[in-house]
């Protein structure tokens, strides 16, 4: 068979990126839980025989993804490829040789043509309950967290594991919801395997050898070019989050080097006694998405493109966190990983990266429980629902409003997340004033308001950060809001942890606003006057913020009384 040729190449690497996004979309239109299908926290990438990624789906988070990118390998040497088969999967959910906490099921399906293993496809969801005390931060050990599944056979050759099923139903509170869920990964795994050989056989290929030495040679040039043309020079960075009981600092320093960038977060805080602790291969995956984002956007995500970006940080510090540590709510620290990053890039590329936003997720848990009069049908449910604050201003553009920023996941509908339980969600819009102010604006943060069906009381597992820590604005732009969580009687609630709440009562959440960019002096008329007619900013802040004068804001409130475009 002669060589492929480079044009050839090009559509054969593009056709694996429609692979892996078409195995992406089997999953989301095939889980159980609300996690993936509404939100999109997952990730699908295809490998080559020695672990290494090839592609990656468009669909899905950089947390999973780029923690994935290290786990085949892991895959490769605890299952030993001389036992693979056709038609085995395996799985787990080790938060050190998957993706950082028990809750994420990765699933990794060896492919085979005419009966040579030639890559690996693999894929990562989130899964609403793992047992334990459930989604929070409250455990002091991940012996607490759930179940944990070491890397083990899920099928082999073609026969589900029964026994396995049996222990996963046992320990878990969404027995028929998480065996979904298996089902579902192994099955979009297959929908990759098939694309790919079809593929194969098109192109005449009875291996992955040539096109991954072309994705990994091209990636890696680009990569390095980039990099060949920053300045030569190193600057550190840091910022201070909540944390549970106690704030904690992380710190890095970046040293770019013309073939490397080294991320090291020596003086970073310690291990926290709660769930919020990161294992490396998660804060490495934000480390590496923060700079690819500012870098090297455009080069797609490979072994070869990611592997200029090296990540350090001494041992039980909380983004390299070891075993035991409990790791749950992992994605808190996680998620501010870019941004302190950014702190440090700023100083090198300024006018770049974008001011500081919500970073971590606003996610909650709802735990309903029956009372003892409630009707005969009345059962237990646990509701996760996912939600974002604002992103931070660009330099030239305003936040994004109520948008993840790092995660990417998408904010849970209402009506979706009804449907999962009795859980009624009373209030959900955008928060005015929330995003700071600047030249360019930070993005807006939401309100909710949550409570149960009659007949229920719950605990609501609080994940929320920026209580006390609001997002830092850059180049002179003002800080976003702070978050707020309140029972409806006013009693304050805690940022993070399950906490009860009683029949009939509700909680009123406020979530964090992205900062601002550039002095607000500098901020275009046209924007503010938008910004007032949309409901973005009130009048007040119209005013005493950005120097509208009350003639300017009177007409712009009379025409959107008058239902006239600003």
């Amino acid at each position: 068979m002669s060589t492929p040729s480079t044009v050839a190449y090009q559509v054969m690497w593009n056709r694996l990126i429609s692979v892996v996004e078409e195995q992406a979309q089997a999953l989301v239109r095939t889980a159980f839980s609300t996690s993936v299908r509404e939100a999109g926290d997952l990730s699908a990438g295809v490998y080559d025989t020695d672990g290494l990624m090839l592609a990656q789906a468009v669909t899905g988070t950089p947390g999973h993804v780029n923690a994935m990118a290290d786990a085949v390998a892991h895959f490769i040497r605890r299952i030993g490829r001389e036992t693979m088969a056709e038609g085995d999967v395996y799985l787990t959910n080790d938060p050190w040789e998957g993706t950082g906490h028990l809750h994420d099921i990765t699933m990794v399906t060896p492919s085979f043509h005419h009966g040579a293993l030639v890559g690996f496809f693999a894929c990562t969801a989130h899964v609403v309950d793992i047992g334990g005390r459930g989604f929070g931060a409250d455990a002091n050990s991940v012996y607490e967290e759930g179940l944990y599944l070491p890397i083990m056979r899920f099928a082999d050759r073609g026969e589900v594991d029964q026994t396995l099923l049996r222990i996963v139903r046992g320990n878990v509170r969404e027995p028929d919801q998480l065996v979904g869920d298996l089902y579902a990964l192994a099955t979009c795994n297959e929908i990759g395997h098939r694309r790919l050989i079809e593929m194969m056989t098109e192109f005449d290929l009875d291996d992955l050898t040539g096109i991954a030495e072309f994705i990994f040679n091209n990636s890696r040039r680009a990569t390095l070019e980039r990099l060949a043309a920053l300045p030569q020079t190193s600057a550190t960075g840091e910022m201070t989050v909540d944390g549970f009981a106690t704030p904690i600092t992380l710190r890095v320093k970046l040293t770019i080097s013309k073939d490397r960038i080294l991320s090291d977060f020596t003086g970073t805080s310690g291990l926290d006694p709660k769930g919020i602790n990161c294992p490396l291969v998660y804060a490495k995956a934000y480390a590496c998405y923060a700079l690819k984002c500012a870098i090297a956007p455009e080069i797609p995500n490979n072994a070869a493109s990611l592997a200029p970006f090296e990540i350090y940080a001494p041992e039980n510090t909380i983004v390299n966190a070891l075993h035991p540590a409990p790791v749950a709510l992992r994605h808190i620290v996680g998620h501010f990983v870019p941004d302190t990053v950014y702190d440090a890039l700023d100083k090198i590329l300024p006018d770049v990266v974008p001011a500081e936003g919500a970073g971590c997720l606003c996610n909650f848990q709802v735990s309903l429980r029956p009372l003892k009069d409630a009707p005969a049908d009345a059962r237990r449910a646990e509701v996760l629902t996912f939600n974002s604050g604002g992103a931070g201003a660009r330099p030239q553009v305003d936040g994004l409003n109520a948008t993840a920023f790092p995660s990417g996941v998408m904010t849970m509908p209402v009506e979706a997340t009804e449907h999962a339980g009795p859980v009624i969600i009373w209030r959900k819009e955008l928060r005015p004033n929330s995003g700071g102010v600047g030249r360019m604006r930070g993005g807006l943060g939401q309100f909710m308001e949550v409570g149960a069906r009659d007949g229920y009381e719950f605990d609501l597992s609080a994940m929320l950060d920026r209580v006390d820590h609001p997002a830092r604005g850059r180049r002179g732009g003002g800080n976003g809001a702070p978050t707020t969580i309140a029972r409806d009687d006013g009693t304050p609630m805690k940022g993070k942890g399950r906490q009860f709440v009683h029949h009939g009562a509700r909680v009123h959440m406020a979530f964090p606003g992205g900062a601002g960019y550039g002095a607000a002096s500098e901020r275009d008329e046209a924007a503010i006057k938008r910004d007032l007619a949309r409901g973005y900013i009130t009048a007040s802040s119209a005013a005493n913020d950005y120097g509208l004068s009350r003639t300017e804001i009177e007409k712009v409130q009379a025409s959107v009384a008058a239902g006239e475009d600003i």
